[in-house]
């Protein structure tokens, strides 16, 4: 089933004409869950790995021996699937209550010392061929595959995340690796990925406020103070956030602002603008020869967010938020977002990346 954006709830330009100078293209990725195969563009499915080549892994020393089975964080979520589809009652019995107890339990792998390549988890794979806004690869590559460490213990201040971005031919890859090592423990369950199918939509985007012109960001940032203004009123007079359910496709929508409605689209998605709503914009420029970077990836923890849910598919109006609005299982520092950069001179330089 594709998924498709609403329509915006104004036209932002014909508030602000400038912000046409201002305007791009992003895919939004929709991942939704399923079984993709190596094959498919795809969060937490089988990569296209070739069988003769060493999997990735991370060489940091850090102690990695104790932590949560991947399988007993996968069942975990089985267990409070089940208990949402429930309609008469939504807790638990005693009998899930003990297994999720027994599957919340953490372990330790005496034999993984601290210095031990651990294998990284494979995140995601991107074909050129379902992403219209995937930046080039280097060298003819039409294949991006992401893999991060299951444990933030990375970089001088001991708990940064550490990635890693891999372009490939996929023509060239004839015998797949069927059995990639996973770690046996992992630090953080929002490192897990469930396997999730796209459903790549390309639609219109729009700069960052905080990077707009300083007029035209002025302008808009008094606009929003209005609507604001406006919201708070509704909310005050018990307009609930967001509606769920059934009722949602007929619930009043709050009045909407730039960041949040107009502007940069929530989810993963592919290029386009970032947002820099936790940190005020900053240079993110090529390590190796300095040019500005442009947005490569955008890994999310939700694909749609609370306020007015305008983002919400037309195809999943008036259904519960989850597992819609978290699709993936996969959680970026706080509930954020990780944008991921890419030098648009060579693709094939360092990429550097930012949590939001």
């Amino acid at each position: 089933m594709s998924r498709t954006t609403p329509p915006r709830p104004i036209d932002v330009e014909a508030l602000f004409p400038e912000l046409s100078a201002h305007r791009g293209t992003t895919t939004r990725l929709h991942p939704r869950p399923g079984r993709p195969g190596v094959e498919d563009s795809s969060v937490g499915g089988p990569l296209l790995w070739p069988a003769d080549e060493p999997w990735p892994v991370c060489t940091e020393p850090h102690d990695h021996a104790h932590g949560r089975r991947p399988a007993d964080i996968r069942q975990e979520r089985q267990v409070q699937a089940s208990v949402r589809r429930r309609d008469l009652d939504p807790g638990c019995t005693e009998e899930e209550a003990a297994q999720l107890e027994r599957l919340r339990e953490k372990h330790r792998t005496p034999a993984a010392g601290a210095d031990d390549p651990l294998p990284l988890i494979g995140v995601a794979q991107l074909y050129s061929r379902d992403v219209p806004d995937l930046p080039a690869g280097p060298d003819g590559c039409d294949l991006l595959q992401v893999f991060w460490c299951p444990f933030d213990a990375h970089g001088p201040s001991g708990y940064g995340m550490l990635l890693d971005l891999r372009w490939r031919r996929s023509a060239e890859v004839t015998d797949v690796m069927t059995r990639p090592p996973w770690p046996e423990v992992v630090g953080f369950d929002g490192y897990v990925p469930e396997p999730c199918v796209l459903h790549p939509e390309q639609v219109a985007t729009y700069q960052y406020a905080g990077l707009l012109p300083e007029e035209l960001g002025a302008r808009i940032d008094d606009w929003d103070a209005a609507q604001e203004e406006a919201r708070e009123e509704l909310e005050e007079a018990g307009q609930p956030d967001e509606a769920d359910g059934p009722a949602a496709e007929d619930a009043p929508r709050l009045p909407a602002c730039y960041q949040y409605d107009l502007s940069i689209p929530p989810g993963w998605r592919a290029g386009g603008f970032a947002s820099w709503h936790v940190t005020d914009p900053y240079p993110m420029d090529c390590p190796t020869c300095s040019a500005p970077m442009h947005l490569l990836l955008t890994v999310d923890s939700s694909e749609w967010d609370g306020g007015s849910g305008s983002w919400r598919p037309l195809e999943e109006q008036g259904l519960p938020p989850h597992p819609f609005a978290t699709p993936t299982e996969v959680t970026v520092g706080r509930w954020g977002e990780l944008n991921i950069f890419a030098c648009p001179e060579e693709p094939a330089h360092p990429h550097r990346w930012s949590i939001q």
